[in-house]
């Protein structure tokens, strides 16, 4: 899997207040969420993403409440991954489930700079800038992550691994 966008970046701490602000939370629509999207912490990102864009940040991306509109607002804007540092255990696992890739990278935050063009590259477990100047390397993501990702979230994995178990009974 490969991505290919501009880089959005964001620090330490980015929480799901930041993400989806509160006051949003009326509807569930991915759409209505897309157009708030990170608004807490940059009011020009939910006008300016375009699909295949890159989330780069710093420690414990995600954290404060469960809320998985957060997830579901990142993913519907068009992100194709978060890469941090880190990542609340909570939010991680509402990317996985709604298929928003999530990667965790030690340096990413530290080379690239906000508006950045970079190449993500799963298999190479590696994030390069466009012009090939600035790379960083990713923590390979688990296969069993990796499954449900390559599925499109939780929910369309588990259909296909029953559909499976039914065709071979």
């Amino acid at each position: 899997m490969t991505a290919t966008g501009r880089v959005w970046k964001f620090g330490d701490d980015v929480n799901t207040d930041l993400i989806i602000p509160g006051k949003y939370l009326d509807s569930y629509d991915p759409a209505h969420l897309a157009a708030h999207a990170m608004e807490g912490a940059s009011k020009k990102f939910a006008k300016a993403v375009s699909k295949g864009d890159i989330i780069v940040a710093g420690n414990n991306f995600g954290c404060g409440s469960s809320r998985e509109q957060a997830a579901i607002a990142i993913k519907s804007a068009g992100i194709a991954a978060v890469v941090a540092k880190s990542f609340a255990r909570i939010f991680y696992r509402n990317a996985v489930n709604l298929g928003l890739a999530v990667v965790v990278s030690a340096d990413a935050r530290d080379i690239f700079e906000d508006g950045d063009i970079a190449l993500l590259d799963f298999d190479a477990s590696v994030i390069i800038s466009g012009d090939g100047s600035k790379s960083a390397g990713l923590e390979e993501v688990p296969a069993h992550v990796r499954a449900i990702l390559d599925e499109g979230g939780l929910i369309p994995y588990l259909r296909r691994k029953l559909a499976l178990r039914d065709q071979e009974s």
